[in-house]
């Protein structure tokens, strides 16, 4: 049968998570989700929708009256998706195959988060006075105003892009935000040491996720060999601990959209450890566990696992 696993997956971090991209309706605008001061979100010039996401830096829009446009987004450059990478475009990052192939994974990650925030949103547009309204190839250059937060920065500030040099008047809060981001290895700035990165190839854009506390979706393998329904043990997802501290699964819980639920009892991960969920029977063990179902959970045409702590709260979330 068709294979839909998205094989390892690159470990990139989103840094606020599915969970928590923006603040809660009381935190300021302009205030990072973990505490720390943002760049400020400007006043929006128009209202749109989001009609396609090209990659992580561009999107196509709609207007009111059903116009249409393309729009790059201002003081940001992600990974390219549809060409190749120049590694010497990413500081850090080596100039050789391996560093390309990795950036190229970074982009993916980037334009599914895109897609995850802003595909179907209704945005708003803000436009920077050092900057002409069109750049190069005639595209607006824009700020994406989306649920308080400005999109362009938390691009930067969650390693998903790096600056993109040009005289706009944010530029000192988007580099700081960088540097903060390659120090902290997160995103794109795993790939410095791409040898580390275990990477994939994603299947209908799905967004690659790691929880704040380190936990990675590392495999989804949806389609097992021959009859999914005769063959329970060939389906399973696989979690990772990419974290640098134990944790402790005992209570979690994995689901997907139809709401089948299996929780974990106790299993605790070390760093860099796996455990593979097996939608059918078997021994459970330290690396392997099984949900004991007499029939296939995950879609082979796709779906959404959900990753849930003791508490109940949603720590990890992944479409396919």
């Amino acid at each position: 049968m068709r294979r839909v696993a998205l094989g390892l997956i690159v470990v990139l971090a989103v840094a606020a998570g599915c969970s928590g991209f923006t603040g809660p309706p009381s935190q300021p605008a302009g205030t990072a989700v973990d505490g720390q001061s943002a760049v400020d979100v400007p006043e929006s010039a128009v209202t749109v929708t989001v009609t396609a996401v090209v990659d992580g830096d561009t999107i196509r829009i709609a207007y009111e009256n059903e116009t249409t446009d393309t729009v790059r987004l201002v003081g940001v450059d992600t990974p390219e998706v549809h060409t190749e990478n120049d590694p010497a475009e990413f500081e850090g990052v080596p100039e050789t195959d391996a560093g390309a192939s990795c950036l190229r994974g970074a982009g993916t990650n980037a334009s599914s988060l895109a897609k995850q925030h802003l595909l179907g949103e209704t945005v708003g547009l803000a436009f920077d006075p050092n900057l002409d309204r069109r750049g190069y190839y005639d595209r607006l250059l824009a700020y994406i105003v989306v649920d308080g937060s400005l999109f362009n920065y938390r691009l930067v500030e969650s390693g998903h892009a790096r600056v993109y040099d040009s005289e706009f008047t944010r530029a000192e809060n988007f580099y700081a935000a960088e540097e903060t981001a390659r120090s902290e290895r997160r995103g794109l700035w795993r790939c410095t040491d791409p040898n580390a990165v275990t990477r994939t190839v994603v299947a209908d854009g799905g967004p690659i996720t790691e929880s704040p506390g380190g936990l990675a979706i590392a495999e989804i393998h949806a389609d097992a060999a021959g009859n999914d329904n005769e063959n329970l043990n060939d389906e399973y997802v696989t979690l990772r601990n990419t974290g640098d501290a134990a944790l402790d699964l005992s209570g979690w819980t994995v689901s997907d959209d139809a709401n089948h639920q299996y929780t974990f009892t106790n299993l605790t991960l070390d760093s860099n450890a796996s455990v593979t969920l097996h939608t059918g029977s078997g021994t459970d063990s330290a690396t392997d566990r099984y949900w004991g179902r007499s029939g296939a959970v995950w879609n082979n045409d796709g779906d959404t696992i959900t990753v849930r702590n003791a508490s109940g709260e949603t720590v990890l979330r992944q479409s396919y």
